[in-house]
């Protein structure tokens, strides 16, 4: 039988599990291989994981399982998403929806972030944590590469209501050689569709002389959608097959960024201690309407909030946010 959740539609046959390992057949059924098992289970800013326009300094508890649907040759998270998932199970936490949502409430936590690697590869049990967190009106978010089947694209928009894609390049042969895919097209469907319901951020990981030419070509695209769509800019440090590769320029992708800059109206530059391009500026006048830290490797930190009711409160211009800005300890917003 044939998996519909991401847009390798693998054949599950006896014995066969597909690409990403996670799921089987059995009496016509697509199922689930290891349901309520965690790999992570934290607590977060969550401007660090990055949302900058969600819940802004709202403390988030981050999920993940293991495997993924990709084979993206830099991959900083290849420990958990390229390695057999049958082998991780050891070391994985095992906990109920009813008991991984009370954690996250006893922690304090407004939300709940599946990170590390991709959703699509858990989606039964991401479905039964969602619906035990909308019962206590806990909202959901997630990062993913998008690259799923229309089907799993409305279970997405339907348990996520913040979402991240990794926009990781344009051209089909970046995918084919570096991420390991016929094309991006499935990923540009999904953001055109995800971005007409659901609060969208974007995310695109920079590999220096191998993707950086193509962020002006992502920027259009994603401007073509939407201009207040939030572009993160992520100054990737290749890992598991680049390791020796060349750590990007700050100065370089800078300099690109100039004409990405006009075509989108919040454009951030992050994952290097100290970056400058991390605060919300107004699009209309100028004024800094949140400042954040950037502490390097995904530690961002919200420093300033001036918005009124997310507003600049210099000319009234409404700032794109998804929620007000939120104080963690009582979980109200302040």
């Amino acid at each position: 039988m044939q998996c519909n959740y991401c847009e390798w539609r693998c054949e599950l046959n006896e014995g066969k599990f597909g690409v990403c390992k996670m799921y089987y057949g059995e009496n016509g059924l697509v199922k689930e291989r290891f349901p309520n098992r965690w790999s992570t289970c934290n607590i977060s800013k969550i401007e660090s994981i990055p949302f900058y326009h969600a819940y802004p300094g709202s403390r988030s508890m981050v999920i993940g399982t293991s495997s993924c649907n990709f084979a993206c040759r830099y991959c900083s998270n290849a420990y958990v998403a390229k390695e057999d998932p049958a082998k991780q199970q050891e070391g994985m936490f095992e906990f109920t929806p009813a008991e991984l949502v009370k954690m996250a409430q006893k922690q304090g936590c407004h939300n709940i972030v599946f990170n590390v690697n991709e959703p699509t590869v858990s989606l039964p049990s991401l479905i039964e944590v969602s619906q035990v967190a909308r019962d206590i009106g806990m909202p959901m978010g997630c990062l993913t590469n998008a690259y799923m089947t229309e089907e799993a694209t409305e279970i997405i928009a339907d348990i996520f209501s913040f979402i991240n894609i990794s926009l990781k390049g344009m051209s089909p042969e970046f995918y084919r050689d570096y991420i390991g895919i016929k094309n991006g097209e499935p990923v540009l469907r999904n953001i055109r569709r995800l971005a007409a319901t659901n609060h969208l951020e974007v995310t695109v990981p920079v590999i220096q002389t191998i993707n950086d030419h193509e962020l002006d070509e992502m920027a259009t695209f994603v401007a073509e959608i939407d201009r207040e769509i939030p572009f993160h800019v992520f100054r990737l440090l290749p890992e598991y097959k680049m390791k020796k590769f060349e750590y990007p320029s700050i100065d370089r992708i800078n300099d690109t960024l100039q004409l990405v800059r006009e075509k989108l109206q919040y454009v951030y530059f992050h994952n290097f201690v100290g970056s400058d391009w991390v605060n919300t500026i107004c699009p209309d006048c100028g004024t800094e309407v949140i400042e954040r830290l950037s502490l390097g490797c995904g530690g961002d930190r919200l420093a300033k909030f001036s918005c009124i009711e997310n507003k600049c409160p210099t000319c009234g211009r409404e700032i794109k946010l998804h929620g007000q800005k939120i104080n963690w300890r009582s979980r109200e917003v302040s």
